[in-house]
């Protein structure tokens, strides 16, 4: 018999509900293992999302990323972007994206606006 359930309070709480999770890992949905490890989900998905927020990726490695992804140049942001010293400034953090350039990367390359318009790391040194 398993244990009740409760709230994840503490990173040994946390631990615990991820073992767990493990063990019951691939069990039938509507079992009584499969009910226990989707509210194991959603506790854990409360806990992390509260303790260890990921912050969405800087707006220059989101484009370089893309760019790795789908085998594109500095040359291929161009319509996107503007001309090639253009590119290469957003690309080198020392211009920021415009809204134009920011719709236009959205369009062209999928990346979401909310990543685009955040400002790069270089911004907030600045």
């Amino acid at each position: 018999m398993t244990a009740d359930l409760k709230p994840i309070r503490n990173e040994a709480d946390y631990d615990a509900a991820l073992e767990e999770v493990e063990r019951l890992w691939g069990a039938k949905s509507g079992t009584p293992d499969g009910d226990r490890l989707d509210v194991l989900a959603t506790l854990i998905d409360v806990y992390e999302a509260k303790h260890h927020p990921i912050d969405p990726p800087d707006p220059v490695e989101a484009i370089r990323f893309r760019m790795e992804q789908q085998g594109l140049t500095r040359k291929d942001l161009e319509p996107m972007i503007g001309p090639r010293n253009r590119v290469a400034d957003v690309l080198n953090r020392k211009r920021g994206l415009s809204i134009d350039m920011i719709r236009q990367l959205h369009d062209g390359l999928g990346i979401s606006a909310e990543v685009l318009i955040r400002p790069s790391r270089m911004d907030k040194v600045a």
